[in-house]
């Protein structure tokens, strides 16, 4: 499993520690930066790791920001990506049972570091459940690169 791992300069403590402890499991870590706590545009980094997922370059991302909330919007702003923001390891484990989340986005300034390995380590355990929640993943991935 490859998972891709990107931060802006308020995040990159936590991308570290997520980094590291995917790697503890045996898990490829695509580092999609930043690389420093020197100052950089969230969205660039949000996007990057969208890329690597709907290239196939990864099988899933975790993006981490100061609140988890703008680099999910960049990562989204990618066709493919279902990137939610979350808190805790119910919302994380949801976001992949219910919606088929394949990039999660936490805030380093809002998640303490235990429970932001908690919340990945839930959503790489959940299963998309399917069922009635397929058509609306369907929905959802369909709206991609509609004009208002």
């Amino acid at each position: 499993m490859r998972i891709a791992v990107g931060s802006d300069h308020a995040g990159f403590h936590m991308k570290q520690e997520i980094a590291a402890h995917l790697a503890s499991l045996d898990i490829e870590v695509v580092d999609c930066g930043t690389h420093s706590t020197e100052r950089v545009d969230y969205p660039d980094f949000g996007a990057a790791v969208g890329r690597a997922v709907v290239s196939g370059e990864a099988d899933g991302g975790v993006c981490v920001c100061g609140s988890g909330i703008g680099i999910a919007i960049a990562a989204n702003k990618i066709r493919g990506v279902r990137a939610a923001t979350v808190h805790d390891v119910t919302s994380a484990r949801l976001s992949k049972q219910h919606n088929d989340a394949n990039v999660i986005c936490v805030g380093e300034r809002l998640t303490g570091p235990t429970v932001a390995i908690d919340v990945v380590d839930a959503w790489l355990g959940a299963r998309f459940e399917g069922g009635r929640h397929s058509g609306r993943v369907a929905k959802l991935d369909a709206l991609g690169g509609e004009q208002a």
